[in-house]
């Protein structure tokens, strides 16, 4: 009947985690002494069969099995004498650990990067005092961690770096006192709720989400306001410039003649859009390609710029080209697979390079002669492999940086930058908010907003 007991007690120890037995032995020491009162089948139950218990009792009495039963049946060994049993324990234990030694494993290569948060600024020595004689601050977008940064002055003229938490936040579009900026799956409008000369905490502009479109994951781009206040954006998984309304996801508004169908299917990897006169003008995609996902074949020199109000391809062979931008009549755009700032010759088509940076340039913003870049870290997958920016970076013995240049349009030279270490590796958009020192805004992981109103002027019945 003994040995009834024991065999019903077996299955559960056998069941048991090597982490409780662990415990369990380290916590149950007399454990020991009962066992060694009772059936010295006990621990060797928490091992495996207790059918071999019987045969325990035999081995216990042979120290000389005890040491082969370590490196084997750690059953017999735990069983032929219980100090004894806890070192084999020990060394059979890591048998059953090996699965729960990987999740371990696993958790540790987590836990950095959840734990590694961190992000931290180093400008140049006159990137401070370039914001003040500026008169501006700026703005940029994060996807790869959701955020967007405001970079401003603080009263004491150190600098101020402000951010919120917006999923896949990309595009963003200049509105007055405010901005439109996509995200994940929403097209979101920010108003300035500070009066002029009013602050906040020390921030003389405070923005509040006041609007919130749901679009649906339209991998929005390059987002833009015309001259009549409507949000115009770049819509790249239906290859076409469209807007919103109060019914829809979104309405298209224009699309390339080569791009036979509206799909969702991401065919020419429509990216960038440049206003003119408060109209759209210019476009830019990877490739001029009809079919899904056509682009990725043509990364390298398949980038075209095509006007919008003809229709017209107006100049080719670029790589991945992102942020066309018209200013003072000049097109400029980022051409991204060479790491390159440039501008666009439209009586020849050509791309005329003025500065290297060492990164994947997307976003674009002018204030005075000044170009406002933004630098992203080379992902380590097919989209951004094999690019001539690898040659270019190999050539200059330099690796890619994640940062903002300030780019010096008359003489091409990077006379200012602010580079960022850690959590932040990608980049999207950027934006010069001029006449803004200090900026903040609004998200909705704190109180904050429930207590902030913009309330409008009287309206009449």
């Amino acid at each position: 009947m003994a040995r009834k007991p024991a065999q019903t007690k077996t299955p559960k120890a056998a069941k048991a985690k090597p982490a409780r037995a662990k415990s369990a032995a380290a916590k149950k020491p007399a454990a020991k002494s009962t066992a060694a009162k009772k059936p010295a089948a006990k621990k060797p139950a928490a091992k495996k069969p207790a059918a071999k218990k019987a045969a325990p009792a035999k081995t216990a009495r042979k120290p000389a099995a005890k040491k082969p039963a370590a490196k084997k049946p750690a059953a017999k060994s735990s069983a032929a004498s219980k100090p004894a049993a806890r070192k084999p324990t020990a060394k059979k234990k890591p048998a059953a650990k090996k699965p729960a030694a990987r999740k371990p494993a696993a958790r540790k290569a987590e836990a950095p990067q959840a734990a590694d948060m961190k992000l931290e600024f180093a400008g140049s020595r006159q990137f401070v005092p370039w914001l003040n004689e500026v008169g501006a601050s700026l703005a940029f977008t994060t996807y790869q961690t959701g955020k967007v940064f405001m970079i401003g002055l603080q009263p004491n003229g150190r600098l101020s770096i402000f951010e919120r938490t917006f999923n896949r936040c990309m595009g963003l579009g200049l509105n007055g006192e405010g901005f439109y900026m996509s995200s994940l799956y929403q097209l979101w409008r920010f108003e300035n709720v500070l009066a002029a000369g009013q602050n906040l905490g020390g921030y003389d502009r405070a923005y509040l989400p006041i609007n919130g479109h749901t679009t649906g994951d339209l991998d929005i781009h390059d987002v833009a306001v015309d001259a009549g206040g409507r949000v115009i954006f770049v819509n790249t998984l239906f290859s076409c410039l469209a807007s919103i309304d109060a019914t829809s996801s979104f309405v298209p508004l224009w699309w390339p003649p080569f791009i036979s169908k509206l799909a969702a299917e991401d065919r020419c990897h429509l990216n960038g859009l440049a206003m003119q006169d408060g109209k759209p003008k210019y476009v830019t995609a990877v490739a001029a390609t009809d079919v899904a996902d056509g682009w990725r074949d043509k990364r390298a020199d398949g980038g075209v710029v095509i006007d919008v109000t003809t229709g017209e391809i107006v100049a080719t062979g670029l790589s991945m080209p992102h942020s066309p931008r018209v200013h003072d009549g000049t097109l400029w755009l980022l051409n991204s697979g060479t790491g390159e700032i440039g501008t666009i010759d439209l009586g020849n088509g050509k791309f005329q390079p003025v500065a290297f940076c060492p990164g994947y340039l997307r976003g674009l913003s002018f204030i005075g002669p000044f170009a406002v870049v933004g630098l992203s870290k080379l992902r380590e997958n097919k989209t951004f492999s094999g690019l001539p920016l690898d040659d270019a970076l190999a050539q200059r013995n330099a690796e890619t940086q994640c940062a903002l240049y300030v780019i010096d349009t008359r003489t091409g030279d990077a006379v200012h930058w602010l580079k960022m270490e850690g959590l932040v590796e990608e980049l999207y958009d950027v934006a010069v908010l001029p006449g803004v020192r200090r900026p903040m805004a609004f998200g909705f992981k704190t109180d904050e907003i429930r207590r902030t109103l913009n309330v409008g002027a009287t309206g009449t019945l």
